[in-house]
């Protein structure tokens, strides 16, 4: 069974653009940094080689799973409703460290929770989806539980 990416709009456009980069000029630089690097003679011992090598390897990794995650991808549809779901912009207030934040729950391959962006996937994300505004919701961290009251939400 091949797994399904949830994605929002930005995000497939930010792959589809991360994609035409690799292909266009990383791809490209790196072709030509190859062809130097074998001009230099002995390929056992040329340290350049290799690196051009290796990052032949992680861009022809990166634009396969790409490619891949477009092709299985689910466009996410933002629910119109006053509930908490992948799509939306939530504030939080976090109970015991008194602290404001603001997240976009967003699926898994686009998650950055330092930019802001936490999958449904995660435990805070799994734990408020469903939820309003006004409401205390209680998830598990790996130091224990934390509490975190969902205070204003951004269509």
């Amino acid at each position: 069974m091949k797994e399904v990416y949830e994605l929002t709009e930005q995000g497939k456009i930010d792959l589809e653009q991360e994609l035409e980069h690799l292909k266009t000029v990383d791809r490209p630089l790196n072709i030509e940094a190859i062809k130097e690097a074998r001009a230099q003679g002995d390929l056992s011992e040329n340290a350049d080689y290799a690196a051009a090598r290796e990052e032949q390897g992680r861009i022809e990794g990166r634009i396969l799973e790409i490619e891949n995650i477009l092709k299985n991808a689910k466009i996410i549809e933002k629910d119109s409703s006053n509930k908490v779901s992948i799509g939306k912009t939530v504030t939080l207030t976090y109970q015991s460290l008194k602290l404001k934040r603001e997240f976009e729950i967003v699926g898994t391959v686009e998650s950055d929770p330092f930019s802001g962006r936490i999958s449904n996937d995660s435990p805070l994300g799994k734990a408020i989806i469903g939820h309003k505004v006004g409401d205390h919701v209680t998830f598990r961290t790996e130091s224990g539980k934390e509490q975190v009251v969902i205070i204003e939400e951004v269509k």
